[in-house]
């Protein structure tokens, strides 16, 4: 992953999705890009719109962040639009963003998601992997990513780009599969999966695991917790599957379920 794109509205709650993309984007030795989409001028402010929300952007950054900022590489640009989903999208496209980091727990963004209902839209149609990052997320260590997969093979082009995050952290990515039970069905599919993802993916610290129970979501959650997850991840599929029931729900939604985990989404039809 070189480019990353983060949009920021400056309240309290987005500041916590800001550090993590400046931790991301060090470790990844990712160029990083951060915008402010407006639709008005501040009070008080006159002149170039742009120049001035440029300007606060900037000084917006700076202040959250713990060291020398021209020693990153980073891009600001300020976006007049009314749509903060559609300024996203275009941002990312004409930048051929590799992933796109967004704090649910903003303010604007989240008055948008909610009652436009945009946050599925985002993800569907953006180029690349979306990134939302909790309010109460402070720690930037990831030692645990978990994949909840439903064993299909576009989860394994998928995993196959979780691995550049992984590897720069060192961190071990578990794959958990849950099955209503067990069957020569459900255990032939594990052997296809594994042996396709061995054969696909290059990295040594990949576990996979199949919880056999009746209740998807309980489940899930349990084990995230067990693991100790530092990031979720999963496949947005448009076809139904075990995870269906969880993971087609509304990304608002799906954050309040996970709390303080941070939650990237690729898209199955975006799989690069």
């Amino acid at each position: 992953m070189k480019r990353i794109l983060h949009a920021t509205d400056y309240s309290e709650n987005a500041i916590p999705a800001l550090k993590y993309a400046f931790n991301l984007s060090k470790k990844l030795d990712a160029s990083l890009f951060v915008i402010h989409v407006f639709d008005s001028l501040p009070l008080g402010l006159d002149g170039e719109k742009e120049n001035k929300h440029l300007s606060i952007l900037t000084e917006f950054c700076k202040k959250h962040y713990d060291g020398d900022i021209d020693e990153l590489d980073i891009g600001f640009d300020a976006i007049e639009d009314k749509s903060i989903v559609h300024a996203i999208l275009k941002k990312s496209y004409s930048l051929n963003a590799d992933l796109i980091i967004s704090g649910t727990k903003s303010e604007k963004v989240l008055k948008e998601l909610l009652l436009e209902n945009k946050a599925k839209k985002l993800i569907e149609k953006a180029p690349c992997p979306v990134l939302t990052v909790p309010k109460e997320q402070k720690e930037h260590k990831i030692d645990t990513i978990v994949y909840a997969s439903d064993f299909e093979e576009n989860d394994i082009s998928a995993i196959y780009d979780l691995v550049s995050i992984a590897r720069a952290y060192d961190a071990t990515i578990k794959i958990v599969h849950v099955s209503a039970k067990e069957n020569d069905t459900e255990l032939d599919k594990l052997d296809w999966f594994t042996n396709l993802l061995n054969e696909k993916v290059k990295y040594n610290k990949v576990d996979v695991e199949v919880i056999y129970s009746q209740n998807t979501f309980d489940s899930l959650k349990a084990y995230f917790e067990e693991e100790n997850a530092d990031m979720v991840t999963m496949l947005e599929r448009n076809s139904k599957g075990i995870l269906n029931m969880l993971f087609h729900i509304d990304l608002v939604k799906k954050m309040e379920t996970l709390g303080e985990i941070p939650l990237m989404s690729f898209n199955e039809n975006r799989l690069k």
